[in-house]
C-alpha cells in the first residue's frame, strides 16, 4: 500500500510488480505534476543517509585496510580486501545498519512528505507513532547485507580497478585514474546491490505484508529473476555519478591532506 495517494505506484521503480513509466518519463511526470524542486524530495534524509552511513563505511575500511598493509610489500591482495570491505572489518555491515534510520527516513519522505520537509520532523513522528522505534530498522538485516555489498563493490573494486589500472603503465595515479576506476566501482557496486536494493526497498515501504526478509525476496523471486533488477538503470545513473564524485574529491583531499594511501 503507497501513502503517497492516488497515482503514485506507477512511478514508483522498485516496489510495483508493473513498470509503467520508464526513468525520464516519471521524471517528467513529477516535473509537470509536483515541479522540478519535487526530484529532490528527500534530500536531508538522504544527506543523513550518507553522513551516517558512508563515513562509517570508509572510516572502519580505510583503517582495516591500513592495519593488514603494516610491514606489508605492496598492497593487500584483493580477497582481503573483500573481507575488510564485508566481514572482517564489518565495514559494510556495521554502515548498513547505522545507516537504516535514515535510509527508512528517505524512503517514507520520497514517497509521503511534502517538498523540503527536513528529516528529524519525519523521524520523530515515526518514532512516536504506533510503529513505534523498532520500525525505524525494519529491512535493517537486507540494509547491512547491501552495505557489504556496496562497500566491496565501491572501496574493494575501486581499490583493484585503479591497482591494475596503475600497473598497465599507460597512466599515473591522477585524475583520470580516479574517475574511470571509480567508474568501474560504480558500476560493480550497481550490480552486486541491485537484488538487495529491490528487496529492501519493498521492506521498508511494506505494512505487514512480508513475515520477514526470506518472504519478501521469495514473493520478489515470484516475478521472475529480472524483478531482482527492475529499476538498473535509475541506480546505476544514481549510483556511478555518486561513486565518481565520491572518490574524485576522496582523492583530491588525500592529495591535499598529504594522506598516502597504499591502494
Amino acid at each position: 500500500r503507497c501513502q503517497a495517494g492516488p497515482g503514485c505506484c506507477g512511478v514508483h521503480l522498485q516496489t510495483q510488480q508493473e513498470v509503467k513509466m520508464r526513468m525520464t518519463g516519471m521524471a517528467l511526470h513529477v516535473i509537470r505534476t509536483d515541479g522540478f524542486l519535487a526530484l529532490y524530495n528527500g534530500l536531508s534524509a538522504s544527506l543523513c543517509r550518507q553522513m551516517s552511513y558512508s563515513l562509517t563505511r570508509f572510516a572502519i575500511y580505510d583503517t582495516a585496510k591500513n592495519y593488514l598493509g603494516q610491514g606489508r610489500q605492496g598492497p593487500p591482495p584483493f580477497y582481503q580486501k573483500v573481507l575488510v570491505a564485508a566481514a572482517g572489518g564489518e565495514a559494510g555491515l556495521t554502515g548498513g545498519f547505522i545507516g537504516t534510520p535514515a535510509d527508512m527516513v528517505n524512503v517514507r519522505s520520497v514517497l509521503s512528505a511534502p517538498p523540503g520537509l527536513l528529516a528529524p520532523t519525519v523521524l520523530i513522528p515515526i518514532c512516536l507513532s504506533a510503529e513505534g522505534l523498532k520500525k525505524l530498522f525494519s529491512g535493517a538485516s537486507v540494509a547491512s547485507l547491501r552495505g557489504a555489498f556496496v562497500t566491496v563493490g565501491q572501496l574493494s573494486c575501486y581499490d583493484q580497478a585503479k591497482q591494475l589500472v596503475l600497473a598497465t603503465g599507460f597512466l599515473s595515479d591522477n585524475i583520470f585514474t580516479h574517475f574511470l576506476s571509480s567508474f568501474i566501482a560504480g558500476l560493480c557496486a550497481t550490480f552486486l546491490c541491485q537484488p538487495l536494493d529491490v528487496v529492501k526497498t519493498r521492506m521498508m515501504n511494506s505494512h505487514g505484508e512480508y513475515r520477514g526478509v526470506a518472504h519478501c525476496a521469495v514473493e520478489t523471486a515470484k516475478l521472475g529473476p529480472l524483478a531482482f533488477y527492475k529499476g538498473f538503470v535509475p541506480a546505476a545513473v544514481r549510483l556511478i555519478p555518486h561513486t565518481v564524485l565520491t572518490f574524485v574529491f576522496l582523492e583530491q583531499l588525500r592529495k591535499y591532506f598529504g594522506i598516502k594511501v597504499t591502494t
